[in-house]
């Protein structure tokens, strides 16, 4: 008797042979092969954290088109952000909850046009989500597209995104897209030369994020290395994240988490009225605070720890646990993001991280560990 194995495709960027051509030591992530690094993490690393700029690959992020003269209205049942004050050419972050308020997704919505039908305004919105959360974005939004005028086109796989971080990301993007691109204000949207831009950060440095067309990929990549920008894998971006304060699904947070929780403070409206989850969310608001919350650990020095071990109070009560860690070369010392409860969120308040071999102390911070670069 034969039994047959389930083949899992591992889904590739189009920008794969140009990360070959590279010679970029490949991984797989969330179902997507991606560039671990380029040959030298912490040179990598040192492009975006000093005086250059990094150029990340980000094409494995979910990407949807939603039109129809009700979409705002569909939308806005379901994130919990407004979509109501979204203007043309803005983007907002947002989160998908579920009924108990718990976190689905996160997400960007982006207003790219509004078109007239008759009377009706017939609006467009790019969403884009962390791979991780691909389908579950897709499948909440996908149901309603048949109760009335809304439309949902998943373009993952037609577009890519790049990225370009750090000190010199806005001279980057300046000699290749112009002064238009580069001047760009944050949460703004801009079209160049069929290139949607974004100003945005994924690593607490200056950043723009460029959604092309996947033929022209390979092109607008070429042009932003030649420019100055130096190719950046997953291995340096995991440092950069971490020292950014940023969640990531998965690993920081889940479908177990209020959304509350993971400090994505930023995607959340208390104002704009009734949405999947906002009963739970605003009464935590108002009514008393979560029972814990995603802070930064700062260390004393370089130590190992690693997701998943506990963290204790002084008096060594169990208070939270480990989520991500890293070693900060911009520190010189290792940091963590981890879940306290809420009695020990004070920054400065002692803490104490239990490993297999030892007790290390460390202290909470404020997120982000490292702040936005001038």
């Amino acid at each position: 008797m034969t039994e047959a194995v389930e083949q899992i495709a591992i889904l590739k960027s189009p920008l794969h042979e140009t990360q070959a051509r590279l010679q970029a030591t490949m991984i797989d992530r969330d179902g997507w092969a991606v560039p671990k690094s380029y040959g030298d993490a912490r040179v990598e690393y040192a492009a975006v954290r000093e005086s250059g700029a990094g150029l990340i690959d980000l094409s494995s992020r979910a990407r949807f088109l939603v039109s129809g003269t009700e979409a705002v209205q569909f939308l806005n049942g379901l994130i919990t952000n407004d979509m109501k004050t979204l203007a043309v050419n803005q983007w907002m972050a947002a989160a998908f909850p579920n009924v108990q308020g718990r976190l689905i997704a996160s997400v960007r919505v982006m207003h790219l046009k509004d078109e007239a039908t008759g009377r009706n305004v017939c609006p467009t919105f790019l969403l884009d989500t962390e791979a991780a959360t691909h389908q579950a974005v897709l499948k909440n939004i996908e149901r309603f597209t048949l109760a009335g005028d809304f439309r949902v086109t998943d373009v993952t796989g037609q577009t890519a995104l790049i990225s370009v971080q750090g000190r010199a990301a806005v001279e980057v993007v300046r000699s290749v897209l112009g002064d238009t691109a580069a001047a760009i204000e944050p949460n703004r949207v801009d079209m160049t030369n069929e290139i949607t831009v974004i100003r945005a950060t994924h690593t607490a440095a200056e950043g723009f994020d460029l959604i092309v067309s996947a033929d022209q990929a390979s092109k607008l990549w070429d042009a932003l290395q030649s420019a100055g920008a130096r190719p950046v894998g997953y291995e340096a971006l995991e440092t950069l994240r971490i020292e950014a304060g940023l969640p990531r699904y998965g690993v920081d947070m889940d479908e177990t988490n209020v959304l509350t929780e993971t400090g994505l403070d930023d995607a959340v409206s208390y104002t704009k009225g009734c949405y999947v989850g906002q009963e739970i969310i605003a009464r935590i608001k108002y009514r008393g605070h979560v029972a814990k919350k995603l802070v930064g650990l700062l260390f004393e020095e370089a130590v190992t720890t690693r997701a998943g071990e506990t963290i204790k109070s002084m008096d060594g009560k169990e208070i939270g646990r480990i989520t991500s860690a890293t070693y900060s070369p911009q520190l010189r010392r290792t940091i963590a993001l981890g879940y306290l409860k809420f009695d020990y969120l004070t920054p400065g308040t002692a803490v104490k991280v239990i490993t297999v071999d030892e007790e290390i102390p460390a202290h909470v911070t404020a997120l982000p560990f490292v702040h936005l670069a001038p």
